[in-house]
């Protein structure tokens, strides 16, 4: 039997409850945010029907999408990396060619733009769209549960594997799970869902050109910020071969559904604003803005280019003279540069990026800092995650670590 970690997220009521929350606040988003109100905690201005929500042509869009995305994967890659080592000693070997995907992806939106093909109306899809994926979301993951039934137990992730069919579905009992050479998981991890954020992100552009005679300088604000952290994604994709996600959680309703439905509805969500409620922002406060995002994307992308040279080569004359405490597992733990300001001095990176996004919006209204507020607490919420297994991993070491540097995300404040 494989090891089992602690029920997570409340036990089966919770997984439940969240199979049944996150799709709903999904929907409510997408219809408060072209509502006038745009109350965030009001109720959505009408409740869709059926018919408006199932949409063959959407269903069959977003198939097309998942298909062209799978097929650029399969393209041969500039690099081919490895994953970490698993419970069998092997490793898997992954494509590195998620930036070649995303520019293909863009040149051929680009060829089909200019054969006329009406980008912008795929913003009055979104309803139907995020349907699509949310049903593709269960139907994938249930193939995925009972796939994993016939896994061997050295290839099932630490704890989706606790025997409750409810909870298994929800957090995945596979670690890995492949057909063939198309790994699932790191499949759905940045293509489909992260790419599509950004061509939702362009449509509401397109759509706002064509309704106002251009976008507005927030449009351009919010696509330009989410464009380059997408394409920081892609750029660094080998990077997400040593994150929780793929070397910890299985790969079930909760990643697919984030992945799949909830990265590209929600997360532009303030595009969706934008559209609905135009903002007028000059450029003094437009400069202050895009400093804000500077700083956020500095510390963000130094901080994990540190870990992940460190990592690849401690001997590396940019972090050879690090401080670093040793473990018990032969790994060392940074305890200065970035790693030694804050424990989690990405996630900071991340926060100031995500209300650098929102301020565009403006301060009217409440909905569009729904990302801010949810990224905080899905980040306090994977720290604590991260500390209770660097601590079983790391023990002594870790409590080292913790003592040497106190604050989890921002400094001298949590």
């Amino acid at each position: 039997m494989a090891p089992k970690d602690p029920l997570e997220f409340g036990g089966p009521l919770g997984a439940a409850a969240l199979m049944l929350l996150l799709p709903a606040t999904m929907f409510h988003l997408l219809l408060v945010a072209r509502s006038g109100p745009a109350r965030l905690l009001g109720p959505p201005p009408y409740l869709p029907g059926l018919e408006e929500l199932w949409s063959p042509p959407a269903l069959l869009l977003w198939l097309s999408w998942l298909g062209l995305q799978a097929a650029l994967y399969l393209l041969p890659a500039r690099k081919v990396a490895e994953g970490q080592e698993l419970k069998d000693k092997n490793r898997l070997q992954y494509p590195i060619n998620g930036f070649q995907a995303f520019l293909l992806t863009a040149l051929l939106l680009g060829l089909g733009v200019t054969a006329g093909l009406p980008l912008g109306a795929l913003s009055d899809l979104l309803l139907p769209l995020a349907f699509s994926s949310t049903l593709t979301a269960f139907i994938f993951s249930l193939l995925l549960y009972l796939k994993a039934l016939a896994a061997p137990a050295s290839a099932l992730a630490p704890g989706g594997n606790s025997g409750n069919p409810v909870y298994d579905f929800f957090l995945g009992r596979e670690l890995n799970p492949r057909f063939s050479s198309l790994d699932f998981k790191y499949f759905c991890e940045l293509r489909p869902g992260l790419i599509g954020w950004v061509l939702i992100n362009l449509a509401l552009l397109v759509q706002e050109a064509e309704l106002q005679g251009s976008p507005s300088l927030a449009m351009w604000l919010v696509n330009g910020f989410q464009l380059l952290y997408v394409g920081d994604a892609l750029w660094h994709e080998e990077a997400i071969l040593t994150t929780m996600d793929m070397t910890h959680d299985g790969f079930g309703f909760m990643l697919v559904f984030g992945d799949l439905a909830w990265v590209p509805f929600t997360y532009s969500l303030q595009a969706q604003f934008l559209l609905h409620h135009p903002q007028t922002l000059g450029l003094p406060m437009a400069s202050t803005i895009c400093f804000i995002n500077a700083i956020g994307y500095y510390i963000f992308r130094a901080a994990n280019s540190q870990k992940n040279t460190f990592r690849k080569n401690p001997s590396d004359p940019r972090v050879a003279e690090l401080e670093t405490i040793p473990t018990a597992t032969g790994r060392q733990l940074l305890v200065s540069g970035w790693w030694g300001m804050v424990r989690h001095p990405n996630y900071l990176g991340d926060l100031i990026m995500a209300l650098a996004w929102s301020l565009p919006c403006g301060t009217s209204h409440l909905l569009p800092y729904f990302y801010l507020l949810y990224f905080t607490s899905l980040l306090v919420h994977r720290e604590a995650r991260d500390e209770r297994l660097c601590q079983q991993k790391y023990g002594l070491a870790w409590q080292e670590y913790c003592r040497r540097v106190p604050y989890r995300i921002v400094p001298y404040i949590y």
